[in-house]
């Protein structure tokens, strides 16, 4: 497993994406959860959905990590390499 912080965003607004490169061509993609799931009795600082719910073509994840870019210029990138898929996030519940 290998993580690198690829892309730095704005420290204190900047939202968090966590790209799982699965080594064979596909990836996972993790964004920030709903605000909805966050409630005082139970803060997280941050929480993550997997968006889509499946691994992809690393070209798609890829082409969503530049929307978000082109959309919100301080988001943060993560990118972990793992051919099991482990990402040791805090997954919002559904």
């Amino acid at each position: 497993m290998f993580g690198a912080v690829r892309r730095r965003g704005a420290e204190e607004a900047g939202a968090v994406f966590v790209k799982v490169a699965l080594m064979d061509g596909t990836a996972l993609l993790f964004v920030p959860a709903p605000q909805t799931v966050y409630d005082d009795s139970h803060p997280m600082e941050r929480a993550f959905v997997q968006s889509p719910p499946q691994a992809v073509e690393e070209a798609a994840v890829e082409a969503r990590l530049a929307r978000e870019i082109g959309f919100d210029p301080d988001v943060w990138i993560v990118e972990i390499e793992d051919r099991e898929g482990r990402h040791f996030l805090d997954l919002a519940k559904n």
